[in-house]
């Protein structure tokens, strides 16, 4: 009996550490399917998560610019922000909108989408 009961223990371990964790998947979108899937979803929000100066420099048409740099300020806007909507999150590249979209799901936000390579691939036009 003792044998057994080792085997499992031994079981269990081995499968706590080798079996991949439970991880939120962020929902990463190209351009196209970012723009196509926020044009089919009403009341969505766009969030621009640059500095006001790169934002003042050009963003998508309808964005509100809430910077991530902006550490616990963001995170008191984020938390203002209603949860029911599904949120559409840009940067320059894709990185920090990433960071922003992984914060918003640990939030318990269910709709954030990120923008694939962020404004730089956008071929879409900017508003100034």
């Amino acid at each position: 009996m003792k044998k057994y009961i080792s085997i499992s223990i031994g079981v269990l371990i081995v499968s706590c550490v080798f079996l991949p964790k439970k991880q939120t998947t962020m929902n990463e979108l190209t351009p196209n399917e970012w723009a196509e899937l926020h044009s089919k979803t009403p009341e969505s929000v766009i969030l621009d998560v640059r500095t006001e100066e790169e934002f003042e420099s050009g963003y998508i048409a309808g964005a509100k610019n809430l910077d991530i740099r902006g550490g616990a300020a963001f995170v008191s806007s984020v938390e203002k922000l209603d949860k029911s909507k599904a949120y559409f999150v840009y940067c320059r590249s894709g990185a920090r909108s990433g960071q922003a979209c992984q914060l918003m799901e640990q939030m318990g936000f269910e709709r954030v989408y990120n923008l694939e390579g962020g404004v730089l691939a956008w071929e879409g036009d900017l508003e100034e």
